[in-house]
Order: structure tokens, then C-alpha cells, then sequence
């Protein structure tokens, strides 16, 4: 795509105070006692394999996730009502006796949360950043899972830093997770010199991968800035033993530019002046927008990997609970 733009090189003189001013908003910044809160409004959708007709996961093209499991316990000698379905043939024609094989319901189920926090994320033109966004999202999701009484971790990410906290059923937990969501959601800014690291995403993965063995839900939250073809390797080996979940966060602007004449848009390090008057820079902007989209998401629905597109203008639980099957009467 070209560009009619002219980039330049930013010269970060931005204040201090300028931070102090929006760090109060919840628009910008997402706030500890806010995402505490969520507490009380994660009902209405679930994770759970058996979902309501409507949602996004009972499609015929979106994963049937696998839910608790089965664990094997033992083989002993058939009983009357046992199902023949688990009878061991190897055993039976070596012993000559029919035996069965026992399996116990699996209590827990593990749910890990990559939640991007990265300067891709420091972005938005609606009612919130996309930081901000993913931020509430994986509180609900974290209380959800520990309401369902399974296990929850997260992997909290930025441009220079992971942040581990193991799969646990407690609040304490989620607390750890809440809190390591905020100090990185609170570093962001564009007046400090950071700079975007695209490569984090794929070290998230990568880190994901060595956490999450076997039958671990993963939920991926984020914008995919930095997706290569690394990634989808990497998505591929994590789903081959897991379920996975993407929440995309995007915000409107990324899609479609509007038509306000000279406009300069800056990361805190680099600037681009871009004349969005040009109606053929709008049509080719949304078309590579929505061509980088639909190639992601024909991966992802490929390999059983539902997604779910989160906007910075919609309250978020409303979004989830529209795409994870709230019941209605």
C-alpha cells in the first residue's frame, strides 16, 4: 500500500503531567477496583463444552471445546452394567475373563489467559483503549473460570516482559493476575520512549506452549499486531493438545478511516502525516484491514479455534456474553 504521507521523527516532548491527567480516566487506564468489580457481572456465558444454541461455540465451524476430562483409574473384571464400550479387548483375550476399564471425571480443568498489554494495544478512538479492553476481559474471564471452580492462570505481556502466574483455583490467584494486568496496563504511555516490540507476541506463544501441556483452555486476548508465519505454527502445536480461544481486540479506526483531511498519527517515537481526503487511500486501508482479518480468522476457524471480536466501543461483558451463549428467557 502507499502511503501520501510523510513521516517524521517525534520529538517526544511530551510532560509528565500529561500522564497524571488521564491516569484517573477509565476510558485510558483500567483500574484495580474496576476489574475487581467485574466480579459480580462474570455470569451469562461460559466456556463450558455444552453451549446454548446461539453461541459462537456451538457451531458447526467453531470448536466444541473439549471441557473437563476423563481420567483413567483402572481395569477390573466386567460388573453387570458397565458399559461395553469400555471393555479392555487386550486384557479379556489375554486373562479369557471380560474386564473393563474404569475412568474418574476430571474435577479441574486448567484456563490460561494471554493478556497483550503491549504499546499496539495503547490505542482508541471509541469509548476505550484496547488496552483497556483486554484488561476487563481477562478479569471476566478469570472470575468466570474460578466461579466454574477450575483453574485459572495468565501470561500478562508487554513489549519487554512476561509475567507468569500458575493455573490455581483461589482468589488470590486472580488477584495476582488482576494485579499484574494493571501494573503493565498503567506503564503505557506514549510521552516514556517506549517503543513497540511486535516479536513479544510470539514469545508469549512460545512461553504458552512450554506451560500448557494438555488439555489447557487457552484464551489469547489481543490485537495479533506481530502475527507471522511463526505464529500460526506455534498456534497449531499449542491447539494439538489444548483448546484455544482468540479474543480479538480491534478498534474502529484500524479498519476505516474517516474522511477528516491531513491527519498525524504518532506512536510516541515516529509520526506519519497521512491525507485521508484521498478516497482511493480509505477503500485500500479497509480492504488490507479487512483482508489481514479474514486470512486470520480463516486459520483460526480451520483449526477449531473460535474467535471472538471485541470493540473498544461496547461494554465488554455484553460483547461475551452475545458471543459465549448468554441464556435467554
Amino acid at each position: 500500500m502507499k502511503w501520501p504521507a510523510r513521516a517524521s521523527r517525534s520529538s517526544n516532548t511530551g510532560s509528565p503531567s500529561t500522564d497524571a491527567m488521564w491516569a484517573g480516566d477509565a476510558r485510558v487506564y483500567a483500574r484495580l477496583e474496576d476489574l475487581i468489580a467485574l466480579r459480580h457481572l462474570a455470569h451469562g456465558f461460559s466456556f463450558l463444552p455444552r453451549q446454548p444454541i446461539h453461541s459462537l461455540l456451538a457451531g458447526r465451524h467453531a470448536s466444541r471445546l473439549r471441557g473437563r476430562g476423563l481420567n483413567f483409574e483402572e481395569i477390573r473384571r466386567y460388573q453387570a452394567g458397565d458399559d461395553i464400550r469400555q471393555i479392555d479387548w487386550k486384557v479379556t483375550a489375554r486373562t479369557r475373563k471380560t474386564h473393563s476399564r474404569v475412568y474418574t471425571e476430571e474435577r479441574e480443568r486448567s484456563t490460561l489467559l494471554l493478556v497483550d498489554q503491549r504499546l499496539s494495544m495503547f490505542f482508541g478512538s471509541q469509548q476505550k483503549m484496547k488496552s483497556v479492553i483486554a484488561a476487563e476481559t481477562a478479569a471476566l474471564g478469570a472470575w468466570r473460570v474460578l466461579q466454574q471452580r477450575d483453574r485459572v492462570g495468565a501470561l500478562v505481556f508487554n513489549d519487554s516482559d512476561i509475567v507468569e502466574v500458575r493455573p490455581q483455583r483461589s482468589r488470590s490467584t486472580v488477584m495476582r493476575i488482576l494485579h499484574a494486568v494493571v501494573e503493565q496496563n498503567h506503564a503505557l504511555s506514549v510521552n516514556k520512549g517506549l517503543r513497540g516490540n511486535p516479536a513479544m507476541f510470539n514469545r508469549a506463544l512460545e512461553h504458552c506452549a512450554r506451560l500448557a501441556k494438555h488439555d489447557v483452555l487457552v484464551c489469547i486476548i489481543s490485537d495479533g499486531s506481530g502475527h507471522d508465519h511463526d505464529t500460526q505454527q506455534l498456534l497449531t502445536r499449542i491447539a494439538r493438545h489444548n483448546d484455544v480461544l482468540f479474543a480479538f481486540v480491534h478498534d474502529a479506526l484500524e479498519g476505516e478511516l474517516p474522511a477528516a483531511g491531513t491527519l498525524v498519527f504518532g506512536d510516541g517515537w515516529e509520526q506519519l502525516e497521512v491525507d485521508t481526503a484521498q478516497r482511493s487511500l480509505r477503500e485500500d486501508f479497509s480492504k488490507g484491514f479487512a483482508k489481514i482479518r479474514a486470512q486470520g480468522r480463516q486459520f483460526l476457524l480451520q483449526r477449531e479455534m473460535p474467535v471472538i471480536p471485541l470493540n473498544t466501543r461496547d461494554a465488554v461483558i455484553e460483547q461475551i456474553r452475545r458471543r459465549l451463549g448468554e441464556r435467554r428467557a
